[in-house]
């Protein structure tokens, strides 16, 4: 005879009202004095007087939960995370290398955490996501990268929105051997997916901006050294992002992030200008944001705490912390650091850090700083006169951030023959070549454009970044680095600009393209016959033109879109007032009159 397998299924503990009850009835029940009383003492002893009893034998025992949040209720992910950490996978990717298989959907999540993922249907292959800690790595790295793309990848690799790289088209049976040669050109991967912190961004210039305030790197690799060593700073409700902004001339895009450190200057005439019941000596600190995520539109806004740089890494580690503790481990969709701060108010979510730190978190008024300088858009490109006599910076445009085995040679040559074998990537996708003396730059210049890359700021292969998209995700709707390529071969010869423009394809609301956040936006879309198209937004920025695109249209084909962007880039050449930024003449208009303007 079969049983009905909802009578098989574990019961659901008893509610706090049920246990009530049944507690009364019993004691009714032993109060009759037809079934002797048996309960537990005080001390852990059992006894047979009901009056001495501290609780009855009938309570279940409590049932288990994650930072509060009862087993029976956490989404599938948190429930494998609770069975078995994913950090400890070793034996499982052995298994699959041995055997050169594809992982079901529970190790590809586990995976993830170790910077692996299987990324089909878009391709039946793993990518490998890597840390470069503060966007810094050397020549001998890029060297080492370029080998592991040819000889284990499908020749090629990505510099990413994260300032790290991602490379792909890896089988099973390579990813042990994989992730060895990566240790082994002292670069990590592990913690570079699922719900942990991502890359530790900075401002690509520390070091050697002339304007920087505060070279933050040692603070953005202190973080990732204390997250790699400690075990509870993975396993977090959903992502988390930390940024570090020098203060100095290139956009880190900071205000993006979960916290954005903003270095900043106290000085006796802006306390002056400002006073506060908070005694501050004059010097740099941090200004501390929270909450940035901008797939949700949503940019990291100031708290009020002025933090010394050395208290950063600590302060990092107390709120992740909190946020590990209070995060949402049901609804992934409301699982980031916005909706604690939503929920708490930044006020509650400083107390609950504050509980974690030995020392007091500082407080001041903004305006008692000076005022942030405003980055240089399009900073990221071009040569610039370093703080160090006689060297300078340049800044190499790489088409959607895509690198062959041969360029990544090619650029580590130069950084070892003309520079001191560092390079620098940006959250721009594109990178750096550091210390460059006079005598070189035209030769470095020369160099860079032989090989396909570019120098010069101005064009529109400037600002064009765009995230994997559906060759390589698939959540993406549209293959935007194609589509943004097509912009750049039909655009970029044709129209020079008199200011900068960033132009931003993400192939899903994830946002990994931050399209919000462009002057000119794309967001893949799926259109009603099958084809691939976008919702176009306008208007966003970052940093001094903070602000969150508005929708100007819905379903356009990809194959429309770079008539679309000549005409939104003609119309607002002819139209703008002089001087006017697109931003500027985009959000001076209404949604209603752009359109009018484009149709």
């Amino acid at each position: 005879m079969s049983v009905p397998t909802d009578l098989l299924a574990a019961p659901a503990p008893f509610s706090p009202s049920q246990k009530e009850y049944l507690q009364g009835f019993m004691a009714g029940v032993y109060a009759s004095g037809s079934i002797p009383f048996v309960g537990t003492h005080a001390s852990g002893q059992l006894t047979a007087t009901p009056g001495a009893a501290t609780s009855g034998n009938l309570a279940a025992p409590d049932e288990e939960t994650v930072h509060g949040t009862p087993l029976g209720d956490l989404c599938k992910e948190e429930r494998w995370k609770h069975d078995e950490n994913p950090l400890d996978a070793w034996e499982r990717l052995l298994k699959h290398a041995d055997e050169n298989k594809f992982p079901d959907a529970e190790n590809m999540y586990r995976f993830k955490t170790h910077g692996l993922f299987y990324v089909a249907p878009a391709q039946d292959s793993f990518m490998i996501r890597l840390r470069v800690p503060a966007c810094e790595m050397t020549a001998t790295q890029m060297h080492g990268l370029a080998d592991i793309a040819a000889e284990l990848g499908g020749g090629y690799a990505h510099i990413t929105t994260r300032g790290n790289f991602q490379i792909r088209d890896f089988k099973p049976k390579d990813i042990v051997r994989l992730l060895t040669w990566v240790q082994d050109l002292g670069l990590t991967s592990k913690g570079a997916g699922a719900d942990n912190i991502r890359n530790v961004t900075a401002s690509p210039n520390s070091g050697f901006d002339p304007t920087e305030l505060l070279d933050v790197r040692p603070f953005a690799k202190g973080l990732h050294h204390y997250i790699l060593n400690h075990r509870d700073m993975y396993g977090l409700p959903r992502k988390f992002n930390v940024a570090f902004d020098n203060g100095g001339s290139i956009s880190a895009a900071a205000d993006t992030n979960d916290i954005g450190f903003f270095a900043v200057r106290v000085t006796e005439k802006t306390l002056a200008a400002s006073p506060s019941p908070t005694r501050v000596e004059p010097g740099i600190y941090f200004r501390v944001h929270l909450g940035g995520i901008t797939g949700h539109q949503d940019f990291a806004r100031d708290t009020g705490l002025l933090i010394k740089p050395s208290e950063a890494v600590a302060v990092s580690a107390a709120m992740i912390r909190v946020f590990a503790e209070n995060g949402n481990r049901t609804n992934r969709k409301k699982a980031r650091l916005k909706y604690v701060l939503d929920s708490w108010g930044f006020e509650k979510f400083i107390a609950e850090t504050q509980k974690k730190l030995a020392f007091h978190l500082g407080r001041l008024p903004l305006e008692a700083c000076e005022p942030r300088q405003p980055v240089v858009k399009h900073g990221w490109l071009g040569v610039a006169k370093q703080s160090q006599k006689g060297l300078n910076s340049i800044g190499v445009g790489i088409p959607v951030g895509r690198m062959s085995p041969k360029q990544m040679h090619a650029i580590a040559d130069l950084a070892t023959n003309f520079g001191k074998g560092e390079i620098r990537l940006t959250v721009w996708q594109n990178l750096l070549i550091p210390h460059i003396p006079d005598a070189f730059v035209e030769s470095v210049k020369r160099s860079v454009s032989r090989m396909g890359f570019f120098t010069e700021a101005g064009s529109i292969a400037a600002g064009v970044i765009a995230c994997t998209g559906s060759r390589g995700c698939k959540y993406a709707a549209a293959d935007t680095k194609a589509h943004a390529v097509e912009i750049i071969k039909k655009l970029d010869a044709k129209l020079r600009l008199d200011s900068p423009v960033n132009i931003h394809f993400t192939g899903c609301p994830n946002s990994c393209a931050q399209h919000y956040a462009g002057d000119i936006g794309f967001v893949g879309s799926k259109l009603p016959d099958g084809a691939e198209g976008y919702n176009v937004v306008l208007g966003g920025g970052m940093d001094n033109e903070q602000g969150v695109a508005r929708e100007l249209f819905k379903g356009i084909r990809a194959t429309e879109v770079p008539a679309l962007v000549e005409k939104i880039l003609v119309t607002y050449s002819g139209k703008k007032q002089r001087g006017e930024t697109f931003v500027q003449w985009s959000r001076r208009h209404s949604m209603k009159e752009l359109q009018e303007f484009l149709t």
